[in-house]
């Protein structure tokens, strides 16, 4: 892309993400003090992708996710993950109707804009088997018969860290169809306080619907549209290398501390969330600085920690860390 290009798209991308500003501060009046969690939110939005939100009950992951449906404008459903769900409860079935003597379709939670898994890792394998399906595909089978998903999709799951019974591991292949993985920590002793007086009084507000679905369309098409220089390429597969075997390109500080390294998929997905950090920030071009700023969420569930490394209590964003460090940036 030349620089007539980038000059060309520039002021598109500024009109277009007037709404960005908005859309923060009304995300920011409904979860208080989780600046980064709805910062993420907002780019996985753009980058067209799916969210894996982990942290203990009580931080407003919930609240965040049906705080974005009332801004964007865009259907919600909600689906509470159980041991007893069945694909069914999700997908939609087949209901005989005996006076016309024929099957009418009933569709499922699952078509929605947007979709909260609520305790995700509580349900079986058929289950999110079924849900791998919408999130990779965009689309639902059901009875021989296929049948999209609204545009945006959108799949915003939660899962509690702390508690391990009644809960089935979410397959690797599943962890890698979302986009980010965003940990929910505790707030500030500020915003906690001001949560508390808020909800004593007249209780959270409810955000205003401020984006259309057609508004957020145009970003996505925008994001794609935006400069990534070939060296901020090569960063980011350098990046992604480095969490391989040494033999792959992978750094040697982490020799025997990672099972298995990311995929070319998080190659991808650096790159979108670089682009759409970069939509956010009204530019046409994305930097090595985007790519630093998004790496964290993008590659800490991508990695497959070995028996050493949990036993040394190394997180998988502290090699995150010491990728960023030992890659150089062009």
């Amino acid at each position: 892309m030349s620089a007539a290009l980038i000059e060309e798209l520039a002021p598109r991308i500024h009109d277009a993400a007037t709404f960005v500003p908005t859309l923060k501060a009304e995300l920011a009046r409904a979860v208080l003090g989780q600046e980064a969690l709805t910062h993420g939110l907002c780019v996985a939005l753009l980058a067209d992708g799916h969210v894996l939100l982990e942290g203990a009950p009580g931080l407003a992951k919930t609240t965040a996710i049906k705080a974005l449906a009332d801004a964007v404008q865009a259907s919600f459903s909600r689906i509470q993950f159980t041991p007893d769900l069945l694909p069914a409860d999700i997908l939609g079935t087949q209901i005989y109707r005996p006076h016309t003597g024929e099957f009418e379709t009933r569709k499922g939670p699952i078509f929605a804009s947007l979709v909260l898994a609520d305790e995700i890792n509580r349900a079986p394998a058929k289950v999110q088997a079924a849900l791998l399906e919408a999130m990779q595909e965009r689309q639902v089978t059901l009875a021989g018969q296929t049948y999209p998903v609204p545009s945006p999709f959108f799949v915003l799951a939660t899962q509690n860290p702390i508690e391990q019974e009644g809960t089935y591991p979410l397959p690797e292949a599943q962890v890698d169809r979302f986009l980010l993985k965003l940990d929910v920590s505790y707030p500030s002793r500020e915003a906690e306080l001001q949560v508390l007086k808020l909800v004593s009084g007249a209780g959270l507000p409810r955000p205003r619907p401020v984006v259309t679905p057609e508004q957020i369309a145009l970003g996505q098409k925008l994001t794609k549209e935006i400069f990534v220089d070939p060296r901020v390429q090569g960063y980011i597969v350098d990046l992604v290398r480095a969490t391989r075997s040494e033999a792959d390109g992978g750094l040697p500080e982490l020799t025997g501390l990672l099972r298995f390294g990311a995929s070319p998929r998080a190659s991808i997905a650096l790159s979108l969330c670089a682009k759409a950090q970069a939509f956010l920030d009204g530019r046409a071009y994305a930097t090595p600085d985007d790519v630093k700023s998004i790496a964290r969420p993008v590659l800490r569930h991508r990695l497959g920690l070995s028996w050493e490394a949990q036993a040394e209590s190394i997180r998988p964003e502290d090699l995150v860390e010491r990728i960023l460090a030992g890659v150089n940036v062009p």
